[in-house]
């Protein structure tokens, strides 16, 4: 059973639904030490050769070996503005599969469907695609092309809800879904029972292996289309985590922040807009954080022409604001932010109107007056009235449905789990959660915070899966 639905989730079905990696013959990586590994076994699937071995020695964006692996066999080199054809070639070999159920409160796609349609992405376009079947081609079939060579979340969306149907993949998903409880129950209780899922069949999906003492046991509810839930328990002996990270918006925990005004997705600004209840006229709009979503709405606030104040921890030239790592060639929309904010500081007027930022400083309270307290380095304090707070600092994922909130699943077993901070612990070529066999997390979850990286780990869960269920061939 996965949860989530998302490009981790898709990815992973497609590789448990028989659709098996191969080097392709005469052709050329240009990474020679790979190159030679890859022709030491040519008729043996990347899914059953050793992925420690074939990963050792590779470099690039992501910190997980296997990422880069299956990453630079679909992409040779592409960091390098490259072209090249990927080296793998697919075969659908049907007796492999392995039968599993993909979970999702949403579409095929997951929390691509929740961002504002024309955003947007930050990695290229042809980055976001998944094996078997070229974004760039995808969208060439909608006679679209890629802008500045990304994507809109719209297309992204549309094309990961295409890519299912395309690979025959819909079968094993089942949308609408919300998991309450993921536990470990003796195989032995459940044996006398009729498991109840979510098959449209009476065939029990999964066979539970006598070896096996101890089974998982995911209990939830789905929507039907009359709007009731049902609820269903289902039974299995390895569960996949791909729920993302965009759950739960990080507060600040300062006081007032639950007032009305106070807001922590960019969609409430585009709703207020919408509305007419802030415009040109309004008192501004603060805006606190320094990632990308700030920037968004940084982005669309002066498109609307309404005032923002921008108050963020970092110093500008900080080397962690994540401004700082993008091309600006790549991300002139980007680099724009990034200008404002040094430019045109409280302490120095610039040329950009409605716009003001105050680096190094954070917020102390909001006021049920829309007085927002906020405080520099040195402890001083200042005033102003807003008209709307977006407190856009980053998101957390929610893992009620784990014991304890999944914290004791975490790199730091005190602190709750965060994608950047502190992912779940998993073995790097399993992705199998050190502390919890038959627990594997993908994605964010697990640290991979990229479509085109989280897809290593959904080849590292599918050759686990593979060699446990012993179909992978000699």
């Amino acid at each position: 059973v996965f949860l989530g639905n998302g490009p981790s989730g898709i990815c992973l079905s497609y590789l448990l639904s028989g659709y098996t990696p191969y080097f392709k013959r005469d052709s050329l990586h240009p990474h020679p030490i790979l190159q030679r590994k890859l022709e030491e076994a040519p008729d043996v699937s990347i899914l059953d050769q050793d992925l420690e071995y074939l990963s050792e020695g590779l470099e690039g964006r992501s910190h997980s070996p296997v990422a880069l692996l299956f990453d630079t066999l679909q992409r040779p080199d592409t960091d390098f503005g490259g072209t090249a054809e990927s080296v793998l070639t697919w075969w659908h070999e049907t007796y492999r599969a392995i039968p599993h159920l993909v979970l999702g409160r949403n579409a095929p796609g997951g929390a691509w469907h929740s961002i504002e349609g024309s955003m947007v992405t930050l990695s290229r376009g042809e980055w976001m695609g998944l094996p078997g079947l070229l974004f760039k081609d995808w969208l060439k079939q909608k006679r679209r092309g890629l802008r500045n060579n990304r994507a809109t979340a719209k297309d992204i969306a549309q094309y990961y809800q295409h890519y299912v149907m395309k690979k025959g993949l819909q079968k094993n998903f089942r949308c609408g879904t919300v998991v309450t409880s993921v536990r470990k129950v003796s195989a032995e209780s459940i044996s006398n029972h009729g498991q109840k899922d979510l098959q449209e069949n009476s065939d029990s999906l999964w066979n539970i292996n006598e070896k096996n003492t101890e089974v998982f046991q995911v209990d939830g509810f789905f929507k039907t289309v009359k709007g009731d839930k049902e609820s269903f328990s289902i039974y299995a002996e390895n569960v996949v985590l791909a729920t993302g990270t965009y759950d739960s918006p990080t507060w600040l925990g300062v006081k007032g922040e639950n007032l009305s005004y106070v807001h922590h997705q960019l969609s409430a600004l585009e709703e207020a807009v919408k509305d007419n209840s802030i415009g040109i006229t309004s008192d501004p709009v603060l805006i606190v954080g320094a990632g990308l979503t700030a920037a968004d709405a940084i982005l669309f606030a002066h498109h609307c022409n309404i005032p923002v104040i921008h108050v963020f921890r970092r110093r500008v030239s900080d080397p962690g604001l994540i401004f700082n790592q993008l091309p600006k060639m790549m991300y002139p929309e980007y680099h724009k932010v990034h200008q404002m904010m040094k430019e045109q500081s409280a302490d120095c007027a610039g040329p950009y109107e409605c716009y003001v930022s105050f680096p190094e400083h954070h917020v102390l309270s909001f006021g049920k007056d829309k007085k927002c307290i906020f405080q520099d380095k040195n402890g001083y304090q200042k005033v102003y009235k807003i008209s709307m707070a977006l407190v856009l600092t980053g998101s957390n994922p929610n893992l009620s449905f784990l014991p304890n909130n999944g914290i004791d699943l975490a790199m730091d077993s005190d602190q709750p789990v965060n994608s950047k901070r502190n992912p779940i612990d998993v073995d790097p070529f399993t992705y199998e959660c050190t502390q919890e066999k038959g627990l594997y997390a993908l994605g964010p979850l697990a640290g991979d915070n990229f479509v085109r990286f989280v897809q290593g780990g959904a080849l590292a869960v599918a050759s686990s899966l593979l060699k446990k269920a012993n179909k992978n061939p000699p």
